[in-house]
């Protein structure tokens, strides 16, 4: 079985940065969202490889949303699809 290849945000603006640990970092033109796949990190250890975050406005706190090695690739691509054609991703509330 052919093992699915991961692939960061490419859509215009986005900074795509690898780490010498082959962690890839991913932020929105923006700067308030993040994306990083992180096979190699601490928490990779503990069940996360996927972690995306948005910065909140002012004080108000953003969301997270990680995924563990065990959740199929097409449900993280449509998560980061979603998130990338979505005209309004900035809900109001952060």
């Amino acid at each position: 079985m052919r093992r699915p290849r991961h692939r960061p945000p490419q859509e215009p603006g986005w900074d795509v940065v690898s780490d010498p640990d082959c962690n890839v970092h991913c932020s929105s033109p923006d700067q308030r969202v993040y994306v990083g796949f992180l096979p190699e990190s601490p928490a990779a250890a503990c069940g996360e490889l996927w972690h995306s975050t948005s910065r909140g406005r002012t004080a108000q706190p953003g969301w997270h949303q990680s995924f563990g090695p065990d959740t199929p690739a097409q449900a993280v691509a449509g998560f980061l699809a979603a998130l990338l054609s979505s005209p309004s991703r900035y809900c109001p509330c952060i």
